[in-house]
């Protein structure tokens, strides 16, 4: 199973009403085809209800557990929303310094 498939079954479980993860890791450094090094994760779920960001984070974090290691997921950037916050917003990831340059 990929890591990013992994990385879908665990925040599976915060019990999302919408969820994307993307991997971004092809507009990095060092990336070869079928590289999974870097993602991003929007999340919206009523398990953020009441929490503050880092909280979320956290949440986030216990969820992925061991996939944020070196070998494995380098970089994972969190959207994490309740529903009533989700509308509109912007979740585009800025380029990487270091992305390979066409």
């Amino acid at each position: 199973m990929s890591i990013e498939q992994v990385l879908r079954e665990r925040l599976a479980t915060l019990s999302p009403s919408h969820l994307e993860v993307v991997n971004e890791s092809s507009g990095h450094g060092g990336y070869y085809p079928g590289k999974e090094s870097h993602f991003k994760a929007v999340i919206v779920s009523e398990a953020f209800a009441g929490l503050r960001q880092v909280q979320r984070h956290q949440k986030v974090y216990a969820a992925v557990g061991d996939l944020l290691s070196p070998e494995k997921i380098h970089a994972l950037a969190i959207h994490a929303f309740v529903p009533e916050e989700w509308s509109g917003q912007d979740t585009t990831s800025p380029e990487c310094a270091h992305a390979p340059k066409n």
